[in-house]
Formats: structure tokens, C-alpha cells, sequence
């Protein structure tokens, strides 16, 4: 599934027309091109700050009905991607706060405790075989842990920067934050998740947190079926 997000500051388009004229005219394939365009990194955003996949899930659903419900407040000042980025981090947030809402993610404790972990690689051979894909999972799932370990400015760094190859351009614009503190924060992040772990699973990266095709149509579906029940398909 594409997942790459148009960030162009005007209307887009998709060779039928403008999707954006389409979306304010409620029309059911523009919203499903929309969603399916930009699932895995907002998914993947969602996940970042809360940890916790149905959850993140159930953020991402929450986010594309009040941004299709609301698409009035989309003034073209930056692409739809994101203005839907920007919302999907409002919610995660909001939940975050209303869950935990004590937790001081500036505290270095949790940067020591990441620190303090071995992370055990394993050894595969150069062959794709079910070991090697063993493996392969559980790199993955040691460095799904240990990104969740990190301190949450750190770790929406990284899954942008990293995982989602985002330029430190659009991670400052997208976090609001400069683009000097970008950097300071991915070396930071990079560095508590330990140069073997990144060495040893770099091509793994790209697959952590992954939001497969029958998800992303599930939250589509239920997406449009709210949107029809508000009135707004």
C-alpha cells in the first residue's frame, strides 16, 4: 500500500479531478484514497506517543472523523498529510494525557533505564531461511521495545526522521519544533538504542509497527460507516 503523504500546499489532485473539492463534497472514494495514502505513518505517529497498538488504532479512527467531519479548517497552508499528522498527534496526546496524566517526559530516568538494557542479537545466516525469519522477528520486536523505551520527544523523532525517512525539515515543521533540536534528538535516540542494535537491524526498521492492508481497509471501513452516520458521507 502507498503510504506516502502529498505535503503540497495546494488542492490535490489524483487524475480524476481535485480530491480536496471531492472530500468537501463527501464523496466516498476521495476519503478512502485519502486514508489509504496516509495509514502507515499516521498509525505509526499514533503508536509512537501512546505505545500501545489498538489503542493507537482507535486514535487514528477517531482522528480521520473529526478531520473529514471538519474539513473546513484545512486552509492549504501545508498538504493534507500534514494538517491529518497534526491532528492524529492532537488526539494521541489528549489521550495520552487523560491516561497518564502525571508522566514528566522530560526526566532522563527512563534514558538511563534504555540505556541499562542488553539488547541479545541474534545470529542468522545470509540464506532466507525460517531461522533467518525467526530471526528477523525478533530484532524487530527487541527494537519495537526498545523505541518504546525511549522518552517520548526522542522517540517521535526517530519514527519520523528513521522510520518514516522524513527530512529534518518536515520533523521540525511537524513537531514545531527547530531543526537544530531534531538533530540533538535523533543522535540522542540513536545513541540509547545502541549502535549494534542499529547496525545489526537496519533493513529491519523500516517494518517495525507495520499496518497491513487488512487493517488499514478495517479502519477505512469503519471510517466511512461513521461518516455516513454523522451525515457527512
Amino acid at each position: 500500500m502507498d503510504t506516502q503523504i502529498d505535503d503540497r500546499p495546494h488542492e490535490l489532485a489524483d487524475g480524476r479531478g481535485d480530491l480536496l473539492r471531492r472530500l468537501r463534497l463527501h464523496d466516498e472514494a476521495a476519503v478512502r484514497a485519502v486514508i489509504q495514502r496516509n495509514n502507515r505513518r499516521l498509525y505509526r505517529i499514533a503508536r509512537s506517543i501512546l505505545r500501545d497498538d489498538s489503542e493507537a488504532e482507535d486514535a487514528l479512527q477517531e482522528s480521520y472523523l473529526k478531520a473529514f467531519a471538519n474539513l473546513d479548517a484545512f486552509r492549504g497552508d501545508a498538504g493534507i498529510g500534514t494538517w491529518l499528522c497534526r491532528i492524529v498527534m492532537n488526539e494521541a496526546m489528549g489521550r495520552l494525557r487523560r491516561r497518564r496524566p502525571t508522566v514528566d517526559w522530560s526526566t532522563m530516568d527512563e534514558i538511563d533505564a534504555a540505556r541499562g538494557q542488553p539488547l541479545a542479537l541474534p545470529h542468522g545466516t545470509p540464506q532466507p531461511d525460517p531461522e533467518q525469519a525467526a530471526a528477523r522477528h525478533q530484532i524487530q520486536h527487541l527494537l519495537e521495545e526498545a523505541i518504546d523505551r525511549l522518552p517520548q520527544d526522542f522517540r517521535l523523532v526517530l519514527m519520523a526522521r528513521i522510520v518514516e525517512a522524513m527530512s529534518i525539515e518536515e520533523t521540525a515543521t511537524l513537531l514545531d519544533i527547530r531543526p537544530e533540536t531534531v538533530k540533538t534528538r535523533l543522535h540522542r535516540a540513536r545513541r540509547m538504542l545502541r549502535e549494534a542494535v542499529e547496525s545489526r537491524v537496519g533493513p529491519v526498521l523500516k517494518d517495525v509497527f507495520p499496518f497491513e492492508d487488512p487493517r488499514c481497509e478495517r479502519i477505512a471501513e469503519k471510517v466511512v460507516a461513521g461518516l455516513r452516520s454523522t451525515g457527512n458521507l
